[in-house]
């Protein structure tokens, strides 16, 4: 049985300001209203929130259209803002989804004009995530994939990736890639859509302790995988650089429903590979990445924030206050129907 760390875990929350949102879906109309990224990082510790997850042109608007000298101006800014609501950057990612340039893959397109074009992007975001003081940058590779195989030359698009991760590295000796797997959507098919394709590359880059991987608990589901393994796997290669939980419906599309709201059982076994783990003891945050429902009235929509934090820590109680001796003693026993039934019962207060 795993142990858990001696000295309980205190448990630092982050969240991307995408996460308060005007509730769009590709189906309708915007139902909120916009609530400015800037009045947003005053929200943050009162709701019990330290760090911030950023994409490179939330912290630098129009960050295509502007010079060396501009980037570096408003990345100052944000900082400024950021240090005086006392509030920590915890990556910044290059947005490689949404330009032109992006439309057949960024690292992996067919054209090498394109490809350059990503490469120039993700540096650039690097140099926002240093000016930011954020130590980090995440690659979520939503457009690396195809939707008809014979399109793309899959081996030569995971050495395409690996180079860019190689560059990614020399560029700035100091920042960590984490790489957060997902299996579809954008694309029908993704390239590295595990974190066990995750954690090869980072093996096979020229600086592996540098190269980890992040986890949403919606796209290891979107896998057909229990995100709790998925957690174990990177932790046991030392390779879980950060979270994002929340939950999933069943094999839709990426719902980032509130974390345990669909699968209880799922989200306490995932608290319980991470408080297990002692994860966060190092000052990892525990990060979240949750939709607020588009029927849900306000001009600036939190309670999903909130909402999913606080089942997190009633859910580090439940793992605090389990019974280990039962669980060994049944384990030895073989008994797994009355390890299931105990395990139920503790999760819903019943003696």
């Amino acid at each position: 049985m795993g142990q858990r760390m001696s000295t309980p875990t205190k448990y630092r929350f982050s969240f991307g300001p995408w996460n308060i949102s005007e509730g769009a879906d590709p189906f309708g109309p915007e139902v909120r209203k916009a609530f400015p990224h800037e009045k947003k990082f005053a929200l943050y510790k009162p709701m019990g929130f330290d760090g911030v997850q950023f994409h490179d042109d939330d912290v630098v608007p129009g960050v295509d259209d502007l010079t060396p000298a501009q980037i570096s101006k408003q990345a100052a800014k944000v900082k400024k803002m950021l240090d005086n609501q006392g509030l920590v950057p915890e990556f910044v990612a290059p947005r490689l989804w949404f330009a032109p340039q992006t439309v057949d893959g960024a690292y992996t397109s067919n054209s090498a004009k394109d490809r350059k074009y990503a490469l120039e992007r993700t540096l650039r975001c690097i140099d926002i995530a240093h000016e930011v003081g954020s130590k980090a940058t995440v690659l979520w590779l939503a457009r690396e994939g195809t939707y008809i195989r014979e399109s793309k030359n899959a081996r030569l698009a995971y050495e395409r990736i690996l180079e860019t991760i190689n560059t990614m590295l020399d560029h700035d000796k100091e920042i960590d890639v984490w790489i957060e797997p997902k299996p579809n959507e954008p694309t029908d098919m993704a390239y590295v859509p595990t974190i066990g394709h995750a954690v090869a590359l980072a093996y096979a880059s020229k600086e592996p302790k540098r190269v980890k991987g992040l986890i949403e608990t919606a796209h290891a589901l979107l896998a057909g995988l229990d995100p709790s393994d998925e957690m174990a796997f990177a932790l046991a290669h030392d390779k879980l650089g950060s979270v994002h939980l929340n939950d999933q419906n069943g094999l839709k599309y990426d719902q980032d429903k509130n974390f345990g709201s669909a699968n209880l059982r799922v989200a306490f076994n995932q608290v319980r590979v991470l408080e297990e783990a002692g994860f966060g003891s190092k000052g990892e945050f525990i990060g979240l990445d949750v939709k607020a429902m588009r029927t849900q009235k306000g001009s600036c929509v939190t309670s999903h924030l909130t909402g999913s934090r606080e089942l997190f820590l009633h859910l580090v109680d439940k793992v605090r206050s389990w019974d280990q001796k039962l669980e060994k003693q049944l384990v030895d026993a073989r008994d797994y129907e009355a390890l299931e039934l105990a395990v139920m019962k503790h999760l819903m207060g019943v003696k």
